[in-house]
């Protein structure tokens, strides 16, 4: 059975909360909820959040020696983390960058990612759906 890790970036605690207009109402547990009904008994899910880029260094590394696939929200790191794309490239972990906002259609800061080169494919504006589109492309493997 296929392994999937889902690993959420920092204030990705917050969903439900924080800025509804923008992120939605759905909470980080009704993302994982939904992704396990969704999955079913067609991948094991390891879901996972961390405000710490360190942390998520870890689990991209533990995926990548595990064989895991990777569903990334990597929030504020995406813009920043050059520890991530290396942790990505580094680890071989095939990794699928998701965004519940369309970040292109926001902050000029937001528009560029140092993750999105290292990853299988990026999928962007679609509310927890970008989750479930991402979870789809590792099950039709």
């Amino acid at each position: 059975m296929r392994q999937i890790y889902i690993l959420n970036g920092p204030n990705l605690n917050l969903l439900g909360t924080r800025e509804p207009g923008i992120y939605g109402a759905q909470t980080l547990s009704d993302i994982e909820k939904l992704l396990r009904e969704r999955a079913g008994d067609r991948a094991e899910l390891v879901f996972r959040q961390s405000n710490h880029e360190g942390e998520l260094v870890d689990w991209i590394q533990e995926a990548g020696e595990n064989g895991a696939g990777i569903i990334l929200n990597a929030g504020a790191y995406t813009h920043t983390s050059v520890a991530m794309r290396d942790a990505i490239s580094g680890s071989m972990a095939e990794t699928i960058e998701v965004h519940l906002s369309n970040v292109h259609a926001r902050e000029s800061f937001r528009h560029h990612s140092y993750l999105s080169a290292v990853c299988r494919g990026v999928i962007v504006g679609f509310g927890v759906k970008s989750y479930t589109l991402a979870l789809e492309a590792f099950l039709l493997e």
